[in-house]
Order: structure tokens, then sequence, then C-alpha cells
């Protein structure tokens, strides 16, 4: 059957064929490092690190690339509102610098704790100014660019097909009010000047004038460095299609006259009880951290996403989460049963399971492949060795799994615990819960009491 993805492009599901064989150019779109990352943007690196396994599984050299965006830009696709590492820097009293320093770290450190493998290559948009200022000349000669209010402009009008990824129509344009500069509706900036920010921090020498690039621009300028003129899959969240990745692509291949990228993949949102989606300005606002604190491991929360298709919405809640903690502390329990060495991974389920997750990435189906293993005929060892196969692509982390001899003194408080909450006595309860982790354990509550694992 071979690798079955889902185009955004053509609004299908497409046999996965790379341009040259046996190897796989990928670009992701990483964060804007001006604060933490919640947990609806951790969903996309979830389902692109699945997407990343899936396609080693099947074979191919991926070449990995992720942005990590540290200039300043707008709040807003369209260019409006403020300046986002401004933002960050205001509200903590620090240089846009250290801002972008220190949350690349966090950043980083929450892929770690969710068991996501690195890219290849990490790009930085703040180490990649030249190559930005090159695609602008490039566009600039081929007549796609307009110089308005001292900002250079990306004209969509100049691009017959602009809009494609969305299925935008432009029957009727109309002058956008909040930029009188614009001469279409669509059109994006390249290149901002001082004149849009006087307390813009982050500035560079362009033959534009001193100012820094639009937001659009770094992804096509890093993407196109690293993995080609034309490359295999570009992903990212539901929330770039209208406006960053139709505006990537209006820019990239205005600039190279040809196809850019060939599948497009998108994730859908994590959805509240209200149905609104997680995001960085709302109260709603929920990292791994937050998480850890409230007892949850972060790869309780992997196993949460895996439960739903990536081209889903994924309903969240504590209940929820409680349900996934359950299970993977009832596969930890499993695995630990059946732990040995010397087996062999089994041919059928390993069909089974690779077919389900070639399947658009069907990560559900994989799951319950890997639950139909422990109640099959196999011996144990067999067992083992298939379901630790099998986590290749799931990431759970099983193979590392160890029983652990819990302390008396940490039994006794999480007993102590269990009672204050059934007394609905909170505050007694967090205090236990920071004496059990001052003891180097991690408690999360179950259904029928709590479970304890090691921090």
């Amino acid at each position: 059957m071979g690798l079955i993805l889902y185009n955004t492009l053509s609004g299908e599901k497409e046999v996965f064929k790379p341009i040259v064989k046996g190897e796989v150019g990928l670009y992701t779109c990483g964060p804007t490092v001006y604060h933490y990352a919640h947990i609806g943007n951790l969903r996309s690196y979830i389902f692109e690190d699945v997407l990343k396994r899936v396609l080693l599984l099947n074979e191919f050299k991926v070449k990995h690339v992720m942005n990590i965006t540290d200039v300043g830009h707008l709040t807003s696709d369209s260019d409006e509102g403020e300046d986002k590492m401004l933002k960050g820097a205001r509200r903590e009293k620090k240089t846009v610098w250290e801002i972008a320093v220190f949350y690349t770290k966090a950043f980083q450190d929450d892929l770690k704790k969710l068991n996501i493998l690195n890219p290849n290559k990490w790009a930085k948009a703040t180490d990649h100014i030249k190559e930005q200022i090159s695609m602008i000349r490039v566009l600039e000669k081929k007549g796609f660019t307009y110089t308005a209010g001292g900002n250079v402009y990306f004209d969509t009008s100049k691009l017959k097909d602009y809009g494609k990824l969305a299925n935008l129509n432009f029957e009727s344009q109309a002058r956008v009010a909040k930029d009188k500069n614009k001469k279409n509706e669509h059109d994006f900036v390249l290149w901002f000047t001082k004149s849009k920010f006087d307390s813009q921090e982050m500035k560079w020498d362009s033959p534009f004038g001193m100012g820094y690039p639009g937001w659009h621009l770094e992804c096509s300028a890093m993407a196109t460095k690293y993995l080609g003129k034309h490359f295999d899959i570009h992903c990212g969240g539901i929330d770039h299609i209208p406006v960053h990745h139709t505006n990537e692509i209006a820019q990239s291949e205005a600039a190279f006259g040809k196809k850019w990228v060939n599948y497009w993949m998108h994730n859908e949102f994590l959805i509240l009880n209200k149905g609104e989606k997680m995001a960085k300005s709302g109260d709603n606002f929920l990292t791994l951290s937050v998480l850890e604190e409230k007892g949850f491991s972060p790869l309780v929360y992997r196993y949460f996403c895996l439960g739903t298709s990536y081209r889903n919405p994924l309903m969240y809640s504590e209940e929820a989460l409680v349900s996934s903690g359950n299970a993977l502390r009832k596969l930890h329990d499993k695995i630990l049963e059946i732990k040995s060495t010397g087996g062999k991974v089994s041919k059928k389920y390993f069909t089974e399971f690779r077919t389900a997750v070639s399947d658009d990435l069907n990560t559900p189906k994989g799951l319950a492949v890997m639950w139909e293993v422990f109640g099959s005929d196999l011996n144990d060892k067999d067992k083992y060795a298939t379901i630790l196969n099998f986590d290749y692509v799931l990431g759970l982390g099983l193979k590392g799994l160890k029983k652990e001899k819990i302390p008396a003194e940490v039994v006794k408080l999480a007993k102590e615990r269990l009672k204050a909450r059934m007394d609905k006595d909170w505050s007694r309860s967090d205090t236990l819960r920071e004496s059990i982790r001052a003891l180097g354990w991690d408690i999360g509550d179950t259904k029928d009491g709590y479970d304890l694992r090691k921090c």
C-alpha cells in the first residue's frame, strides 16, 4: 500500500512519492520564542514527530529543518498589532535577545520531555537575515514588490494562483484600512523599516533601509537554503493555512518560478470545553509545566494526543488526561510484567501496525494494534519485542522503563494526600504533593486512588 498522507494542497489523501527516491526533505514551522509554548502548540510538534517517525519506519532518510522565530514580528499574520518579541521583553523587563534565548531553551526542554526527536537543523531567523534580503532582491527584480510608507510589500495581484492552498476567493478585494499602503487586500510586508515601530530593537541594514524582515519571509529563505527550491513536505497548524503558508508559497514560487513544496500537512486545534482554541493571549494558556504541576507526566499528554487523528480537533479536559494517564500506567505495568530479552518482532502485528500508521498517521488504530498484542497468543518475549518496535513510532519511552521501589515515607505522604483530597482539603493536598515531589516522586490521581512515579 505504501505511505498515504493527506495533502492540504490537493484536499485529498495521496500516496507519498518523494522527489528523490528514499529521501525526504521535511520543514516544520517552529515557535516564535517570546513566551512558553502552550499545550495546543505542542500538539503540532507531536504530530510532526509522529510523521517523521513514520517516514523513518518506511525506510526514508529524513532531512528535517525547524525554524526558530527569534525576529520581532506582529501579533497577527495580517501585519497588524504589536511586535511579539517586544511584547515579551516588556512583560519581563528584558531585552528581546534575552527573551529569545530563554524561550528557545524552554521550548527545546519541552520537546525533550515529550520525547520528540530533534530536527537535523535548527534554523534561527536572526542567523539568516542575509538570505532573506537576497530573496527580496530576487522578487524585486522579477517585479513582485513595491515600496510604500517605508516598507517593501509583496504584490499578490502579480501571482495568478495566489491563495491556492486555502482556496481563497478574491472577487471582491478592498483596500485595507489598517494599512493604507497596501495596493491589494492580501499583500504582505517583506521588509519593515523603522517607520513601523519606533521602539523596534531588532534592526538590520539592508538595500531597503534599516529595518527587519516580515514573518513569512524567514521560512521561505531558510527552508530553501537547507532543503532546496523544491522539497517534499512542509507542516504546521491549520491556523497557518490562510495567511502564513499561503504567503510562503506565493513569495517562494514567485522567486523560483516553479512549485516549491509537494505536500502540505496541517494539524487541527486543541479545543477547550467551550469550543475555543488555546491561545497565548488568553486565560486558557496551559503549558507543559502546568500539567506537570497538576500531576500529569508529559508523556501522558503525548499519549492523549496519539488517541485522536491529527486532522481532527482534540477536546481537552483534565478528565480526559486522567483517562490517558490511567491507560499509560496500565501500559507501563504490562510492559514491566513481560519485559525480557531475546524476543522476535511479530511479522503479523508489525504489518498491521505499519499499515495503520502509514494510512495518514492513524495513531488511534496503531494504539489499538498495540493493545491487541497484549491479548494475543504470542509469548511474552515476542510481545515485548513487538511493542518496543511500535514504540519507535509512538515515542512513549517504553524501552527505558524500570520497576521502582517506593520509599515508605513517600507512600505514607501519598495516603495522607489521598485522605486530604477525599476531605476536599485542597490546600493540604497541594502541600503534601510538594512534599512528595521534594522526595523525588511525582504523584498523579487515578480513578481508584493515586499513582507514584520517580521524577
